[in-house]
């Protein structure tokens, strides 16, 4: 029996399905806004599209954080009092394996939020006829740099925990090696994807509402002209004024 109980606890779930289908939507919306950000991208028609999943997974994340499963929750990972001691394990080549982020993650996660929200943000802000571009593509690779240290610091963990963390964020668990967690309520799983279905329908329907081509890929140079030049001084009163 102690056998068979080991064999079934070899292994323990760590991130569940809407955290890792957020993570990777993410990745693919983040790459697909930064390769269709230059002018003649073959990609260029869907970097409003983009932008705008992406502010649909921010919104999402932000309220999973509070009605998610255990280690999806902010509340257990967001810590900045075990920052130090954290870094100090580090330093010294043996940090402790943890369930979910480590403290020094959890930060990396709010600043990741913050700043995939702030491009999404100025993103808007340019196709609403305001917005400063410049300030738009500093963000961008500001959060692109802060991307390659997290991929950095996932890699060191992995080595230094000897969890192969990528591949967590892939299968949703761990080897246990010891490490225990309490199962989640049923009825609360339950509870929490329906809030999550309609967090993101509602969030989806107020952006279409803002914007109804908002997730038609379409020319990124045609929609934010028609964004700035709209109305009678758009293309067709130029157009007029020509002839």
């Amino acid at each position: 029996m102690a056998n068979s109980t080991q064999t079934v606890r070899s292994t323990i779930p760590v991130w569940d399905v809407p955290v890792r289908l957020f993570h990777w939507s993410l990745v693919a919306a983040f790459a697909v806004a930064f390769l269709s950000s230059e002018e003649g991208s073959l990609l260029g028609a869907w970097h409003i599209t983009a932008g705008w999943v992406a502010a649909v997974l921010i919104v999402f994340r932000l309220c999973w954080g509070f009605i998610g499963n255990a280690q999806a929750r902010f509340a257990s990972f967001v810590k900045p009092g075990a920052v130090v001691p954290h870094l100090r394990e580090l330093a010294g080549g043996k940090p402790k394996r943890s369930i979910g982020h480590n403290p020094l993650g959890g930060l990396a996660v709010l600043a990741l939020l913050a700043g995939t929200a702030a491009v999404t943000w100025t993103g808007i802000q340019m196709t609403s006829g305001g917005g400063n571009e410049e300030l738009h593509e500093v963000l961008a690779f500001s959060l692109l740099g802060l991307i390659v240290v997290h991929v950095i610091g996932v890699v060191v963990m992995s080595v230094l925990t000897r969890d192969n963390l990528v591949r967590a964020m892939v299968t949703g668990v761990k080897p246990a090696h010891g490490m225990t967690m309490a199962a989640e309520p049923g009825a609360r799983r339950i509870l929490a994807h329906l809030g999550a279905m309609a967090i993101v329908g509602l969030s989806v329907l107020s952006i279409t509402r803002y914007d109804s081509d908002a997730f038609k890929p379409g020319s990124r140079e045609e929609a934010e002209y028609a964004e700035h030049h709209g109305g009678a001084g758009g293309p067709v009163a130029e157009a007029d004024n020509d002839d």
